[in-house]
């Protein structure tokens, strides 16, 4: 019995963590093909970015409300449900013509996208073993950089050969055949979803050390998506001929978090504490920064990967902390750091593209670099209120 158990588990882990790489394929494809949508439908450089923007801005307060709407829905359904919507969006996206609409259909994807994945966590959680939990969501984030890479580079690849509409038609119809995967899934979880009071939240926001690492993750998650969401439109002034493919290779760099998300464990051994770790991942994302001012590809492409060694080492490092020091406000303490690591997103996203717009690519640059030092400030302010 307990090895039928095992089959079953792994097989709908493996459905989970499909399901995962697809939902951020969705969250993340239209990424490196921005300035293709800004040459067809004749848009600005703002209306063009905000592609990412609109389907990012749900993802920090969604998860707050869907606590108070889904007590009565059924979780598997309610699950089901959101992936078979979020594949028949992703068909109706390719099939518009107009930016209202697309833009319409990219928002309403973002607010169907925190459910899933809080379902899919919550479905870990729930069919693993309490010793496996760990390491289960160790592949689950594994899954989220994978899907986020596999998106960017394939609507690319696709986009130079077939037009860009073939990729988003091809993810549908994925999406759809995962609606009826999922009915493999066991029949009911809980799901965690947040019901937090304005007392229980202002409660961790005085805390020093809570606050210190909301406003650093806040920063360090839009410094990353403002360098990921302007940088297709700058390789493309490098060469107007380079093909979206190369523009989706760029990314490659993101699939070194997985690796840092499973030994982050053994950093932290190795640099004695999480605030020193937290230090040298700032430090490494300040001069990964740096190699973006070289204008050439290949240098650019190694720079990626030392800008995203920096990122996933402070991402990981925070996440775990606040679980580590939250214990009785843990659900609380979660999901308002996600509410500050995707409202620095989100903003990052546009923001920053009046200094590229205006001011050129450098200065961008600059803008960035200041703000990684900035969380240098808030990483240090940690270290005082941890040892205080």
């Amino acid at each position: 019995m307990s090895s039928l158990s095992h089959f079953l588990s792994t097989h709908q882990l493996l459905i989970i963590y499909t399901c995962t790489i697809l939902t951020l394929c969705t969250l993340y494809a239209v990424q490196p093909i921005q300035p293709l949508f800004e040459k067809e439908f004749s848009l600005s450089r703002f209306e063009a970015v905000i592609f990412t923007t609109v389907i990012m801005l749900p993802l920090g307060f969604a998860p707050i409300f869907y606590g108070y709407i889904l007590e009565t829905f059924s979780s598997k359904l309610f699950l089901r449900n959101a992936v078979l919507m979020l594949g028949i969006l992703e068909l109706c996206f390719a099939w518009s013509d107009t930016y209202p609409v697309l833009l319409a259909i990219r928002a309403l994807q973002g607010i169907l996208i925190p459910a899933v994945l809080t379902s899919l966590m919550s479905y870990i959680s729930f069919i693993t073993p309490k010793d496996k939990v760990q390491q289960a969501i160790g592949y689950y984030i594994g899954a989220t950089i994978l899907g986020g890479f596999i998106g960017r580079l394939f609507s690319g690849i696709l986009s130079d050969f077939f037009g860009w509409r073939l990729f988003f038609v091809l993810l549908g119809i994925a999406l759809i055949v995962m609606f009826g995967a999922l009915s493999f899934l066991s029949e009911e979880v809980k799901v965690d979803f947040v019901k937090p009071k304005l007392s229980q939240v202002l409660d961790v926001l005085k805390n020093k050390t809570f606050f210190n690492i909301y406003a650093m993750m806040f920063f360090i998650f839009f410094v990353f998506q403002a360098l990921l969401n302007f940088l297709p439109f700058q390789l493309k002034n490098l060469s107007s001929s380079m093909g979206y493919g190369k523009v989706g290779m760029m990314y490659a760099g993101y699939i070194i978090g997985f690796i840092i998300s499973i030994r982050i464990l053994w950093m932290i051994r190795l640099f004695g504490s999480e605030t020193k770790t937290i230090v040298f991942g700032i430090l490494t994302y300040f001069v990964g920064l740096q190699i973006f001012h070289i204008n050439d590809y290949t240098v650019m492409f190694g720079g990626m990967f030392v800008f995203c060694a920096g990122f996933f080492i402070i991402h990981s490092v925070a996440s775990g902390l606040i679980s580590k020091l939250a214990h009785e406000k843990r659900a609380i303490s979660n999901g308002l750091y996600l509410s500050f690591y995707y409202a620095g997103g989100t903003i990052g996203t546009f923001a920053p593209g009046v200094f590229y717009h205006y001011l050129g690519w450098h200065v961008f640059l600059g803008l960035l670099s200041f703000s990684v030092i900035a969380t240098l400030f808030f990483a240090l302010k940690l270290q005082q209120s941890l040892h205080s």
